[in-house]
């Protein structure tokens, strides 16, 4: 039911892979991705942010940022820095991270299976960040942001993938950052043939990062339809949306890295807040009792299992264990710790009614270990919690409901590239 298709790849000469690879666009602020661009001007962050080669009054949202991307691509293009792949295939891309490692496949994936809902999804989007990514996509192009996908594992799709990493990798480097990147490509027609057919008895793909990338990709794609057809297409209408398969064209498409699901590793998304929300010490330990246990500890609290939560206050560690009635009669989505946490700690007892829009609560990804929490809450917070990370199988059944995850419920690592693979569409 996915259609998952192989694609002809716009992608850096092998000998410049390493410094073209580029973290993603949004986990740095203008002054930083400045700042990388200068210590390496070939850095992909350079066309994905182009405004960083632009005068600073110049607004990071002005067209003529967009425009200059497109010029940056074209030159990149011109002098060789990526070259076109001839042929339509798909990729093996590996990461390795602390010597873990994670295989997925780049590939296109289907607008209409976002649309139709075969491409699930488990958060909302802002339209302010998607308008920023439509035109960026739509002035350059191109796709340059892969789409972070998982799939429940396919025994065919491993077999191919598994052949394909014998053979000599396109890439193979190590990134300033530590995390290894090799890739693989698969154009035997055979093999390409067998992974769609696998692809097509799939019944849902899941994003697990990306969103709004994703939401972008497809908006700009159905923008392209309702151009061609020179009618009014609207997301919903699935009849008005289908494509034409005699006119298909590669905006019906949008990049993306599928996982099977038994490769991805979720890290925890930790929680700090910045007062007792007028509590005393006694009083805040006295309401959290209601709901959990509470033991203090001599180290800092990793949770090593669900319902199992670190909270470090005024220099100490605790350990909390939610009681168990607390998870009865929950759905999907209240049953995740994240939830529990909300429902019956920061929301009730601490005052946090909406997490994503309060000034009192910050996130921290699991990536910066224990010590950030510590670091927060003795300077400019007051208490931090550590979670046990939310599992892919609680991901997956978020979205097989059709429900949302709160805010700031997983933090992927290690993050795809940008600049690797590109889409032309």
């Amino acid at each position: 039911m996915a259609d998952i298709k192989p694609f002809r790849c716009v992608r850096p000469r092998e000998d410049l892979a390493s410094r073209v690879a580029a973290l993603p666009y949004d986990v740095y602020n203008r002054a930083e991705a400045k700042v990388e661009v200068e210590r390496e001007p070939l850095s992909f962050l350079a066309i994905d942010r182009a405004e960083t080669s632009l005068p600073d009054e110049v607004d990071t949202y002005d067209p003529a940022v967009y425009a200059h991307a497109k010029e940056l691509y074209q030159e990149r293009l011109s002098d060789g820095t990526f070259v076109r792949d001839e042929d339509s295939a798909y990729y093996v891309y590996e990461l390795v991270m602390d010597g873990r490692s994670q295989v997925g496949l780049v590939a296109v994936a289907s607008i209409d299976d976002y649309v139709s809902g075969v491409i699930k999804k488990h958060e909302n989007t802002r339209e302010d960040k998607e308008i920023d990514r439509i035109t960026h996509v739509d002035t350059l192009g191109a796709q340059t942001g892969p789409i972070f996908l998982a799939y429940r594992s396919d025994a065919a799709i491993d077999a191919v993938v598994s052949k394909a990493r014998k053979g000599t990798p396109l890439y193979d480097f190590t990134a300033t950052d530590g995390i290894t990147h090799r890739v693989w490509k698969i154009s035997d027609a055979t093999d390409v043939e067998e992974i769609e057919a696998a692809f097509r008895r799939i019944k849902a793909i899941y994003i697990a990062d990306g969103h709004h990338r994703a939401a972008s990709a497809v908006k700009v794609g159905l923008k392209r339809r309702e151009q061609a057809s020179g009618g009014v297409l609207r997301m919903g209408d699935e009849e008005t949306l289908k494509k034409n398969e005699s006119t298909e064209v590669e905006s019906d498409y949008f990049l993306s890295v599928l996982f099977p699901h038994e490769q991805l590793k979720i890290l925890d998304y930790n929680r700090t807040v910045k007062d007792l929300n007028g509590l005393s010490v006694e009083g805040f330990f006295s309401k959290v009792r209601e709901s959990f246990i509470v033991k203090a500890m001599n180290e800092p609290i990793y949770p090593d299992k669900k319902g199992c939560f670190g909270m470090y206050l005024d220099g100490k560690w605790y350990h909390l264990m939610a009681r168990e009635e607390l998870y009865k009669g929950r759905d999907a989505v209240g049953s995740l710790d994240v939830s529990i946490l909300q429902d019956y700690l920061l929301g009730p007892i601490l005052g946090i009614g909406d997490p994503r829009t309060d000034k009192r609560i910050d996130f921290i990804g699991g990536i910066r270990g224990l010590a950030e929490l510590e670091r927060r809450a003795n300077e400019d917070m007051r208490v931090s919690f550590s979670m046990y990370p939310t599992s892919i199988t609680e991901l997956f059944d978020v979205a097989d409901a059709g429900l949302l995850m709160p805010p700031k419920s997983t933090w992927f690592e290690p993050k795809l590239r940008s600049g690797l693979f590109i889409h032309e569409i």
